[in-house]
């Protein structure tokens, strides 16, 4: 099996352009993101033919778990399909059919060594009804406004959190912190966070500190991944909780480990995401692991 290995602003993956044939993608997803005796990812990408976009996109977090969508993944698929022709050469947006919805992706000029540069990423509109995060809220505290969904105390290893609930087609809860985020125990809160009780889906984990109106530092704990060093859904999450709180205006830059990230949002509408992408070598994989009878 040939596969490719793409990283937008760090946020590593493995793609695979994906044929009919059976296969097992969470046992392959398993094997081939782990970092000492696979490849070494974030996650799988899968690409296949779409019906309803220019080409569908799935995404395989190294649990075995599947992603309802991923922000940079998108982009990395953008660097992708234009590289390897799948779509036309001249094409300045794509379309990827996800779990969440379709997606488009607007090309936005060529960057270095041949790569496309940034691309902007159609994220769609967030989601705040407890149903649609989902979290299982305590009776009577779920509203009809966003605000029920801000600032949301929990309680995690003696330390009381307030969590901004927001979905960007996959679950998020951002807390911010006063504090240079290199100095929260992501490692230690990241994972009870992402799997508390009241997630029934988990939840992706960012703790973020507002530098300026146009500048949020974060980090991430990615449900079924751990800490990366991007997540393209938490910076439009950080971004949407931040505006709403008064934090910023509509345009943020993200900085997290792996690079900055730029999120815009008019505080009705879709919520874009804007980053770059490139690949970083070619593969092959011998699958007899992931065929399946």
């Amino acid at each position: 099996m040939n596969f490719t290995k793409l990283q937008g602003s760090g946020n590593d993956f493995v793609l695979v352009e994906a044929d009919e044939a059976q296969r097992d993608w969470s046992k392959l997803a398993i094997a081939i993101c782990d970092r000492h005796f696979g490849v070494g990812a974030d996650g799988l990408l899968l690409v296949f033919p779409s019906g309803v976009a220019d080409l569908k996109m799935r995404v395989f977090d190294p649990d075995g778990s599947e992603a309802e969508t991923c922000g940079n993944g998108l982009i990395c698929l953008a660097e992708y399909a234009l590289k390897r022709e799948l779509v036309g050469a001249a094409t300045q947006q794509i379309s990827a059919e996800t779990i969440s919805g379709v997606r488009n992706i607007e090309i936005q000029g060529t960057g270095s060594q041949g790569n496309i540069g940034n691309s902007r990423v159609g994220m769609g509109e967030p989601k705040f009804k407890a149903s649609d995060i989902p979290v299982a809220i305590e009776a009577g505290r779920e509203l009809v406004d966003i605000k029920s969904m801000m600032s949301y105390p929990v309680t995690v290893k003696d330390t009381e959190l307030h969590l901004n609930l927001i979905s960007m087609g996959n679950p998020h809860a951002v807390y911010f912190w006063q504090h240079p985020v290199a100095d929260f125990p992501l490692a230690q809160l990241g994972p009870k966070v992402e799997n508390l009780p009241i997630f029934p889906e988990r939840v992706n984990f960012e703790v973020a500190r507002v530098v300026n109106q146009k500048q949020i530092e974060a980090r991430v704990w990615e449900r079924g991944v751990g800490e990366t060093l991007a997540c393209g859904s938490g910076a439009c999450a950080i971004t949407v909780a931040a505006q709403l709180h008064g934090y910023t205006g509509n345009e943020v830059d993200i900085k997290l480990p792996g690079g900055v990230l730029q999120v815009a949002w008019d505080g009705v509408g879709e919520v874009f995401l804007s980053g770059p992408a490139e690949i970083i070598f070619d593969g092959e994989w011998l699958d007899e692991i992931i065929k399946t009878d």
